[in-house]
């Protein structure tokens, strides 16, 4: 097995974060407009292009220098600005254009196993090994952000959706958690607490989809780097 240079990961990593981070949030946008929302949409958020949603330090910064250390990679876009007054059923609907950002990386792990699979169907080294790389880091990093996101800690995903679900009187008051959510995800993110809570469901769900792949482990720990 071939090893990879640090700008070998770059260049693959590139492709698979960019659009995991990228379309992750235009999915919330586009449900949001579903349900009555058009401030994504009225703004150009709406888009498949990269540059509408790169955030410097969480799209380009982070993740470089995570990969350059090696092991875990995180990232996130500009969120795409929701109005949540403007929706049919605001307290229902927080729940579903919450969902919507994990659901698209889900969509997006099963798209990068037919990659990987197609790779296999084509069978040209020079055309097929890349996209096997890609489509290892495209299933690591939408597993990542989904299960991050699904975390029940406002301002994630999770915890807009179990705000939604939540009983008024006790939604309010776990929203309330949402002032101190970046601090306490930075403290899961830089201790064991957030490998604890997501190992098991991360293991099994990547090891299920790397099977499905027909994708080596070996590939993935080359994409990690000396950390991996």
């Amino acid at each position: 097995m071939e090893q990879l240079t640090t700008v070998g990961r770059f260049a693959v990593w590139a492709l698979p974060v960019i659009f995991a981070i990228t379309l992750h949030e235009v999915a919330h946008g586009w449900v949001a407009k579903l349900l009555g929302d058009k401030t994504a949409d009225r703004l150009g958020r709406l888009t498949l292009n990269p540059l509408k949603h790169i955030d410097p330090v969480g799209t380009v910064i982070l993740p470089g220098v995570m990969l350059v250390l090696g092991g875990f990679i995180f990232g996130w876009a500009k969120p795409v600005p929701v109005d949540w007054g403007k929706l049919h059923q605001p307290k229902r609907d927080i729940g579903l254009v919450a969902l919507a950002g994990p659901l698209a990386n889900l969509l997006m792990v099963a798209s990068w196993i037919l990659i990987a699979k197609l790779a296999h169907v084509i069978g040209d080294r020079y055309y097929s090994l890349p996209m096997i790389y890609m489509a290892a880091a495209g299933i690591y990093i939408n597993l990542m952000l989904m299960l991050i996101n699904l975390v029940p800690l406002p301002p994630l995903d999770g915890g807009r959706i179990m705000t939604s679900l939540l009983p008024d009187k006790w939604a309010y008051r776990y929203g309330q958690l949402e002032q101190y959510g970046l601090l306490i995800l930075l403290i899961l993110i830089a201790t064991p607490a957030l490998s604890l809570l997501l190992g098991g469901p991360m293991n099994l769900l990547l090891n299920q989809s790397l099977l499905y792949a027909g994708i080596p482990y070996g590939i993935l720990y080359q994409l990690m780097g000396p950390g991996g």
